[in-house]
């Protein structure tokens, strides 16, 4: 009986020591999990502090540059340090904080400086109203540099964590140390009072301002589904490892925010909640050699784009910049085209491969819409165009006025000298709406190779 009785003891003993020696090593391997998610937060966090420091810098140098043609090559890199920027907030566990503004402000300087970069400057250069754009940005950026230095310096003075964040906003702790959330609430609230008429999209009549959003179902996708469709959306055939966060209450829309690091590519990407459709998709990597046509990079483009269900798109509008093809597309309904409905890609011209999509508006602004007949004819609105235009093409749009208000135009395509201009008459009054030069990027896509 007795040694029966050691026995279970023996067993009991080494049982004991093997469950001790198990939880210390589970407790050793969550440690170090936590640890590498602690050091991914940290990089991510010093990285968007760094990038920001850059793109403040970079805009700076844009303003004092005198020669057009390294003013191009300049915007492109601002444009590439937002796509950097985008993809360390994307990393870090902002899920429950809204951070949307400063992430669309973020986009939109993307946005701006990229259009303006695919333009030939020395024909075309920035104009009065451009450049004070770009000098709004240039204080806004300081104002978001100077917020996250300051982050920092606590974080870094106080030996702050970033988990500690993670499970403060989960578990919304209002008496945990929230150094870094008031911090980032802090530059959200900055981006919310800059200018919203700051930056002007080239592409005419796109929203000027935000709006409840048209055309999204109701269905959420969960978070699961989110990561698959952006595994599909970037191709990561290989399971690359995504991050997600997703925007907290007072976002304008619920979006999640989908991003990923691999050697030399960086991916970003604003997907809706509600059906799981991109808003925002930036890829950044080196291009290689061009092999394909701008008109071979336009049929990438369509294809993508039906493979969104896009239908009735066509084509307006193209560029080339360094081997990338920025393709504009405008919804049309009937014979008429519909500038807010506009859907913008950009096409690697090395190996056909998507590399931007915008189509924030297409979704804010999408229906199909009541269009009523026109007030006065094509020839009585062509009588209210400069005698000196030569018109080559017309046809009849829909854009935003000054007031942000819906109009019937009569739209012209029409050269001046060397010029080339697009002109809308309101097509109820005779109204002369806008005019635009073009800097000679219309481009007949039937005669492209």
């Amino acid at each position: 009986m007795n040694m029966v009785r050691w026995i279970l003891i023996g067993v009991l003993s080494v049982t004991t020591v093997a469950a001790g020696i198990w939880g210390y090593q589970e407790r050793q391997e969550k440690n170090a999990i936590l640890i590498q998610a602690e050091n991914n937060y940290q990089k991510s966090f010093h990285n968007l502090t760094y990038h920001m420091d850059l793109l403040h810098d970079k805009i700076g140098t844009a303003l004092a540059m005198d020669s057009k043609e390294r003013l191009s090559p300049q915007m492109v890199e601002i444009w590439r340090l937002t796509s950097e920027a985008l993809s360390d907030v994307g990393n870090l566990p902002l899920s429950l904080l809204p951070f949307n503004k400063t992430e669309s402000f973020l986009a939109d300087i993307g946005d701006f400086t990229y259009r303006t970069a695919v333009r030939d400057l020395e024909k075309d250069p920035l104009t009065a109203k451009e450049t004070e754009s770009l000098e709004n940005l240039y204080d806004q950026a300081a104002d978001i540099k100077n917020e996250l230095r300051q982050v920092q310096h606590l974080a870094l003075e106080n030996n702050l964590r970033w988990m500690d964040v993670q499970l403060a906003l989960a578990t919304k702790d209002e008496q945990a140390d929230n150094t870094i959330i008031d911090g980032f609430k802090t530059v959200e609230k900055k981006v919310e009072g800059f200018s919203e008429g700051n930056i002007q999209s080239s592409i005419i009549g796109m929203a000027t301002k935000d709006h409840e959003f048209k055309n999204l179902p109701e269905k959420k996708i969960s978070k699961q589904e989110a990561i698959t469709k952006g595994q599909s959306i970037f191709k990561l055939e290989d399971g690359s490892q995504l991050n997600l966060s997703e925007t907290g209450k007072g976002a304008d829309i619920p979006l999640y925010s989908i991003s990923y690091e691999k050697n030399d590519r960086h991916g970003y990407m604003d997907m809706t909640q509600n059906g799981g459709y991109p808003l925002n998709l930036l890829v950044d990597r080196p291009i290689a050699e061009k092999k394909l046509s701008l008109n071979q990079g336009m049929e990438k483009a369509q294809k993508y784009l039906q493979s969104f269900k896009f239908d009735d798109m066509s084509l307006f509008n193209s560029s080339e910049y360094e081997h990338i093809g920025v393709y504009s597309f405008l919804y049309q309904q009937g014979d008429v085209r519909v500038y807010p409905d506009a859907v913008e890609v950009k096409v690697a011209l090395d190996n056909g491969e998507i590399l931007g999509l915008t189509a924030r508006n297409y979704f804010m602004n999408h229906v199909e819409r009541d269009i009523p007949e026109p007030g006065i004819t094509v020839q009585e609105a062509r009588e209210k165009v400069n005698e000196n235009v030569s018109i080559q093409e017309e046809y009849l749009s829909i854009i935003e006025n000054e007031l942000g208000e819906e109009v019937l135009t009569h739209e012209f395509i029409g050269t001046m000298g060397d010029d080339t201009y697009r002109i809308f008459i309101n097509a109820m009054d005779g109204t002369e709406e806008r005019v635009e030069k073009l800097g000679g990027k219309e481009i007949n896509y039937e005669g492209l190779s």
